[in-house]
């Protein structure tokens, strides 16, 4: 612990994580108590500010952008989503008559947050085509979408309605490592994230563009407009409202 701290010089959720691993293997593996490991020395957390884009930049960053990749970018500056958030969004997550979305987020807590209307119509568009894939998967024959651990043992049959269908669904269908069960995923999370990064360079910005960069530029221009920061917080599906306010 302290040769990460002192020599490698790493960041303390990194030492954390080795941390975490050395108390599991302790206390479940060899089923002993661990002793003396408080003298450690800690790594010391370093504070960022996040990367804020402006309004300029969110647009010329969509310039650069086109297709899936792009309403994905839209769907989480818009909504205010994570990465994760959004690659797991269902059909019965998106309500254009209340312009509202139905987001899964940490710690298993759900939350709804708005619809931008600059994105309805190519949304609505978008889950059209998606319908054909849905269609084509059922007529394959093909396993259900992946549901969590509990509905897919209460609703076993819940993943082959198009109400739990992926609205960013994978192009590609593929075996699930842990069931062996060949599905449909949702898209690939690293695709979003390399195509962001390159319309950024594409763009000429000068900042660290990550898709979390979206989603802080959805809260802060939030902000700038006149909305509280409670309300940002409930949008935001944040725990704590010091995060929000970060």
């Amino acid at each position: 612990m302290t040769h990460l701290a002192v020599e490698r010089n790493v960041a303390a959720s990194t030492q954390n994580q080795a941390f975490n691993a050395i108390l599991f293997m302790f206390r479940h593996v060899l089923d002993k108590d661990i002793e003396d490991i408080g003298d450690a020395v800690r790594a010391k957390k370093k504070r960022r500010l996040p990367v804020v884009l402006t309004k300029s930049e969110i647009n010329r960053l969509f310039d650069k952008m086109e297709g899936t990749n792009l309403l994905m970018a839209k769907t989480i500056y818009g909504c205010g989503l994570r990465l994760r958030e959004c690659m797991n969004l269902r059909i019965k997550d998106i309500d254009f008559s209340r312009m509202a979305v139905t987001v899964r987020g940490k710690g298993d807590k759900d939350r709804e947050t708005v619809l931008p209307g600059s994105i309805k119509d190519t949304l609505r568009n978008h889950i059209e085509s998606v319908r054909k894939i849905y269609d084509k998967d059922r007529e394959n024959g093909l396993a259900g979408v992946q549901l969590s651990g509990a509905l897919e043992r209460k609703l076993p049959n819940a993943g082959k309605e198009w109400a739990w269908f992926w609205v960013f669904p994978s192009h590609k269908i593929s075996v699930d490592p842990r069931t062996n069960i060949l599905r449909r995923h949702h898209i690939y999370a690293g695709n979003l994230q390399r195509q962001i990064k390159k319309a950024g360079i594409r763009a000429g910005i000068p900042k660290r563009i990550t898709v979390h960069a979206l989603r802080h530029s959805f809260a802060t221009h939030l902000l700038e407009k006149g909305h509280d920061i409670r309300t940002i917080q409930d949008l935001l599906g944040h725990a704590d409202l010091r995060t929000t306010m970060i």
